[in-house]
């Protein structure tokens, strides 16, 4: 049987078939997080793609962009700055479209997802000096800006600027969650480069649904104007407020810290759920939230961003914890079972 027979019977019978990475994202998996916590919080994975995280949509939202808009041609070098995920999700995609690519993270990008990029083929630049401020997003995107006047074969696409970064979530993520609860109240989005918070936050506004929106920072983070502080779980909480940020769009702002955030990933794990450092900040806020306002009679999404088999170095090895947050930052009844040192 010829391959393309094959293909033709699998899409008669409806088995997904694809030819590139990218056109594989599971976009209808919830679970609901009643049994394992307080409240009934519907928690939308976005982790199920060949990259492993939501980052997947900006980065293949951006890059076509790029191809439209004649920016990006062959023999171009893609360039971004990333604390792991959407370089990870670039790198896939330059792999597949024949792009070369670099990546410049920080020193808190975990080992597994700059082994996963150079598996890919790309470079990856590791900055380990933070700028004037004490953060470490100033410092990689002036070694980006350095990198492209010193070769024009440098494109870079600055996805805390980019509007491909909101618009993916704005065609792609809010209209999945509201056909699945026509009847949502509150809609919990991490904040990172706020893409995925703005993107949602203007497709309910522009449509006038009654969702209130809730953006989900780190302690530490200055995005929302907090103070300054270290921040050593990558994903959300910037130390340069997002130029993409529009606070209008959102109802309320909740902070994590990141102590909450390993309890909260390590509760779902001892219940089989393994999810990332950003999704665990994500469900924290979520609950602390639903604590505070009376959450029985809502209905509630939130969106976790990523898996956890990135983190097991980091949130879920017991060394790396009590290393960075001392010995009591996680109780015995609170660790998932069998996490110790390696």
């Amino acid at each position: 049987m010829s391959s393309r027979v094959a293909a033709a019977q699998a899409k008669e019978a409806r088995v997904p078939v694809i030819s590139v990475p990218q056109d594989f994202n599971s976009d209808e998996l919830y679970v609901d997080l009643r049994s394992i916590f307080e409240h009934s919080l519907f928690l939308k994975c976005e982790g199920f793609n060949f990259a492993g995280s939501i980052k997947l949509k900006a980065a293949a939202e951006m890059v076509a962009a790029a191809e439209r808009d004649g920016i990006l041609a062959p023999g171009s070098f893609l360039v971004e700055s990333s604390s792991g995920n959407l370089g990870v999700a670039l790198s896939m995609i330059a792999a597949s479209k024949g792009y070369q690519f670099l990546c410049v993270t920080d020193s808190r990008c975990n080992l597994s997802t700059r082994r996963l990029m150079e598996a890919l083929g790309s470079q990856v630049h590791i900055i380990t000096e933070p700028d004037a401020n004490g953060g470490f997003l100033g410092a990689r995107i002036a070694h980006v800006r350095a990198l492209c006047a010193s070769d024009n074969r440098y494109v870079w696409l600055n996805q805390y600027a980019n509007p491909g970064n909101w618009k993916a979530h704005y065609h792609r993520t809010a209209p999945a969650i509201a056909a699945a609860f026509p009847l949502l109240d509150v809609l919990f989005v991490g904040a990172g480069t706020t893409g995925t918070l703005m993107g949602c936050a203007r497709y309910f506004r522009e449509r006038h649904r009654p969702v209130r929106i809730v953006a989900v920072d780190s302690v530490g983070s200055v995005t929302f104007g907090g103070a300054p502080g270290p921040r050593m779980i990558p994903g959300l909480g910037t130390s340069v407020r997002p130029p993409l940020l529009d606070e209008s769009y959102v109802d309320d702002i909740v902070r994590v810290e990141e102590t909450d955030t390993i309890r909260a990933c390590h509760r779902l794990a001892r219940s089989g759920f393994l999810f990332g450092g950003s999704t665990g900040s994500v469900v924290s806020g979520a609950m602390g939230w639903l604590d505070r306002h009376d959450a029985h009679e809502l209905t509630a999404v939130a969106i976790a961003p990523d898996l956890g088999e990135r983190y097991l170095d980091t949130v879920y090895q017991t060394n790396w914890l009590q290393g960075v947050y001392g010995e009591d930052v996680i109780g015995a009844g609170e660790l998932t079972a069998g996490s110790g040192s390696v």
